[in-house]
C-alpha cells in the first residue's frame, strides 16, 4: 500500500514541532522512529495531511539521573535503553524489556516516547513503565504537564496527549535493589507478545504490567493489591486476569490469554523474589 499524499516538515526543536501541531491540529502526526506510524499510513489507518519528523531533535535523546528518578528523553531509542549502564545499575527492568523489542533495526530506530505515545496494548515497554509507576512529561503551547503512566493510556491507540502536545520526557524511579522480571510469550522471537508480564517488587515499588490483555496496556491492580495483603506468588497470580478484557485474534482466544496471564505472572513474581 502507498500512503495518501502528505506534507513533510522536519522539526528542528521540540518547540518547532509543537508549533506545527498547534497550526495543523489533528491533521498532523509526529514521526520519531517511524516504525508505528508509517505502516499505519500505508494501510490508511492513519491519514495525516502533515507529517512532522522529530527524529533529529537530539535534545530529547538522553538518559540521566534526576534525584531519586531517572529522566529519559522521549527520543531515546530502544538500543540506548538496552545498553545504558545507568539503567542497568538503577532500573534494570527497562533495559531488559527494551532488549526483546523487535529486531536490531527496530531497536536502533524505535523510541521510548514513540512507543508510549502510540499506545499499543501489544507493546512491551508501556507495561514496564506502568509496572515502575513512571511519569510522562507532555509539552504543548501552554507549557508542560506531568501525567502518571497509570492514567496515560485511554483507549486503543489513544492516550491523554492533546492534539497539540508531544511527549518530551519519561521519568522512572531508581530501584537498584528491587526484584524484577519480564515474561514474554510469542511464537517467534521478533513477534509481538501474545501476552507479556512486567513485574517489579521491592525497593519501595510493587508493580505488575500486562501486555495484550485489553485495549490499553494494563496495570494489574488485583495482583498488586493481593501482594500488598501478603499473598503468595501463586495466589497473587491467580487474579492476574481479573479486570482485563483479553482480545481474540489469530494467535489466541481470550481464555487462552487469561490462562497465559496467570501463568506468566506467577513466573515473573517468583523470578522477582516473591515466594
Amino acid at each position: 500500500m502507498i500512503p495518501a499524499a502528505f506534507d513533510y516538515h522536519r522539526a528542528t526543536s521540540a518547540e518547532d514541532a509543537i508549533a506545527q501541531l498547534a497550526e495543523h491540529g489533528d491533521e498532523a502526526k509526529l514521526m520519531a522512529g517511524g516504525h508505528s506510524l508509517v505502516p499505519m499510513m500505508k494501510l490508511r489507518l492513519a491519514v495525516p495531511t502533515v507529517v512532522v519528523d522529530i527524529g533529529r531533535v537530539t535534545e530529547l535523546s538522553y538518559i540521566r539521573e534526576d534525584g531519586e528518578q531517572i529522566a529519559i528523553g522521549a527520543l531515546t531509542t530502544h538500543h540506548m535503553l538496552e545498553n545504558s549502564d545507568l539503567l542497568a545499575d538503577q532500573c534494570p527492568l527497562l533495559g531488559a524489556v527494551a532488549k526483546v523489542v523487535g529486531d536490531p533495526q527496530v531497536r536502533h530506530r524505535g523510541t521510548l516516547g514513540g512507543t508510549l505515545a502510540h499506545s499499543d496494548p501489544a507493546s512491551d515497554l508501556p507495561a514496564a513503565v506502568l509496572a515502575l509507576g513512571g511519569t510522562l512529561v507532555a509539552q504543548g503551547p501552554n507549557g508542560t504537564r506531568e501525567i502518571a503512566a497509570s492514567s496515560f493510556f485511554t483507549g486503543y491507540f489513544e492516550s491523554e496527549l492533546a492534539d497539540d502536545e508531544m511527549l518530551t520526557e519519561i521519568r522512572v524511579p531508581k530501584c537498584p535493589n528491587a526484584g524484577w522480571n519480564y515474561q514474554k510469550f510469542n511464537r517467534r522471537a521478533q513477534d509481538w507478545a501474545i501476552v507479556g508480564v512486567a513485574a517489579v517488587v521491592g525497593d519501595g515499588i510493587t508493580g505488575v504490567g500486562l501486555v495484550n490483555m485489553g485495549s490499553v496496556p494494563v496495570l494489574a491492580t488485583p495482583v498488586i493489591d493481593a501482594l500488598a495483603d501478603g499473598a503468595s506468588a501463586a495466589d497473587a497470580a491467580s487474579v492476574a486476569a481479573n479486570e482485563t478484557e483479553a482480545p481474540a485474534d489469530l494467535n489466541a482466544s481470550p481464555d487462552y490469554r487469561r490462562h497465559l496471564a496467570r501463568v506468566l505472572t506467577e513466573r515473573a513474581l517468583v523470578a522477582s523474589g516473591v515466594a
